[in-house]
């Protein structure tokens, strides 16, 4: 059973328009914004190009800039972010994709990095629209979520690192975050992995029956690294939702055919759906 706590003025719809959208917004990051290497001239560029595609859609984004130490030596980093505010004393759900490009390897990041950020800046504008009511919602597209040598305390997870330890230190009550990561190949089956939390992983799979879409969820045994894992160290609810598994790769990821003609709208339809259909409010009792 479900319980919807209403947390939007309105029900988010995400449409084959909105699929379009998050398509488009994709396709115009690899165009114009590739590689993004953290840190990189082309990154802080990707990053004012997300603003400005944010701002178009009617909703309000920042660019919060901060400056991390990495195997290659200092570097400044900036996530871009596009909150929803209702209240101070209010909870936050927390929708987070990241943008940069793996380093070393040509990457034009499509899937691993575009597809997500794409859905992020068609939320913005549904959510610009259906303005929340119960929840703050923050929008984060991540700068440094991939490694530069190898992932560890000091490489990789940079933006996510930051944010949850800025939330922290806020005080936000946090009531979800929800980390999203290559969600446009063909022929998307959404894995959800094991090392999220446990309640918000039920959550997942019940949403996904909600919307008759289960056959394209899977709760998987694999521990992924992904920008979910500091706000679970920093003692929230997270999970990766993620189009990849051990069982079902992507023969593309991390390579120069990580392109926009492996891309599929159906697939950013799907995953829109169900990003919003646990936006909506569908929790347990």
């Amino acid at each position: 059973m479900f319980a919807n706590v209403c947390l939007l003025a309105a029900a988010l719809v995400f449409s084959p328009e909105e699929a379009r959208k998050a398509y488009n917004a994709a396709s115009n990051l690899v165009a114009n914004c590739t590689p993004r290497d953290a840190g990189t001239f082309s990154a802080r560029c990707a990053a004012y190009h997300l603003l400005d595609a944010v701002n178009s859609t009617g909703a309000d984004a920042v660019l919060d800039r901060f400056d991390v130490s990495t195997p290659c030596g200092k570097r400044q980093m900036i996530n871009v972010e596009s909150l929803f505010f209702v209240s101070d004393e209010a909870e936050w759900i927390v929708v987070l994709s990241h943008y940069d490009t793996k380093p070393g390897v040509d990457c034009p990041g499509a899937d691993d990095g575009a597809s997500t950020s794409g859905i992020l800046v068609s939320l913005a504008g549904l959510l610009y629209d259906n303005r929340p009511e119960k929840c703050n919602v923050l929008l984060a597209w991540l700068d440094g979520e991939e490694s530069m040598v190898a992932y560890g305390a000091n490489d990789g997870l940079w933006g996510s690192r930051h944010l949850a330890k800025k939330l922290k230190e806020k005080g936000a009550k946090i009531r979800a975050v929800f980390c999203l990561d290559m969600l446009g190949g063909k022929d998307l089956v959404v894995s959800v992995p094991k090392n999220g939390h446990a309640g918000l992983r039920r959550v997942v799979a019940k949403v996904a029956r909600h919307i008759e879409m289960a056959d394209r969820v899977k709760q998987a045994s694999d521990i992924v690294t992904d920008d979910h894992v500091p706000f679970l160290e920093a003692g929230y609810r997270a999970v990766d939702l993620i189009g990849m598994s051990a069982s079902r790769p992507r023969e593309y990821w991390h390579t120069p055919q990580d392109t926009m003609d492996n891309i599929s709208e159906d697939s950013l339809l799907f995953a829109g759906r169900l990003i919003t259909a646990l936006l909506n409010g569908l929790m347990p009792e």
